[in-house]
């Protein structure tokens, strides 16, 4: 098995400033190849990134980015790490112009670099679904894995359901 992994911004790769009196967060390295040097994983994977934004800042241009990605890899199996606030939009989109892959969409409510981070279990979820769902286009958060259809979003919790 081999998981094609696409970074694209979004609370779970938010760093701290690397610079004095730094108050807003940065991108930088993604936070998948930190929680995949802690899993030692038994299956083959890469780390592509198609930009480094918040989601409510993605442009059509950065999903037409991401779904060539998918479209041009050899691979079947993606997990993107997004911004919580539209990847239900990314994934509607992604259902529109990518055919035959298996793609699921994770995240975080707290940057991985936070001792209490979900990226970690979110990122997991991700990986374990690759395992037991064939092509088609998921989110999984807060221990829900579900089609882009099915999932929606408590917008006073933050939590998927």
């Amino acid at each position: 098995m081999k998981i094609t992994f696409i970074q694209t911004g979004g609370t779970i790769d938010k760093d701290y400033p690397k610079v004095t009196k730094g108050w807003a967060f940065e991108f930088g390295e993604p936070a998948i190849q930190r929680i995949m040097d802690k899993l030692e994983p038994a299956f083959e994977y890469k780390i592509v990134t198609a930009c480094q934004k918040d989601s409510s800042q993605l442009l059509k241009k950065d999903l037409d980015e991401i779904a060539n990605l998918i479209r041009h890899d050899n691979g079947v199996k993606f997990i993107i790490t997004h911004g919580t606030d539209t990847m239900i939009q990314t994934a509607l989109y992604l259902n529109k112009v990518v055919k035959d892959k298996l793609v699921i969409i994770t995240g975080a409510i707290r940057p991985e670099r936070f001792s209490n981070s979900d990226a970690p279990i979110n990122l997991g979820s991700a990986i374990a679904a690759t395992n037991l769902l064939e092509k088609g286009i998921y989110i999984t958060m807060h221990g829900v894995v579900k089609s882009h259809l099915d999932i929606n979003r408590n917008l006073e919790t933050g939590k998927f359901f």
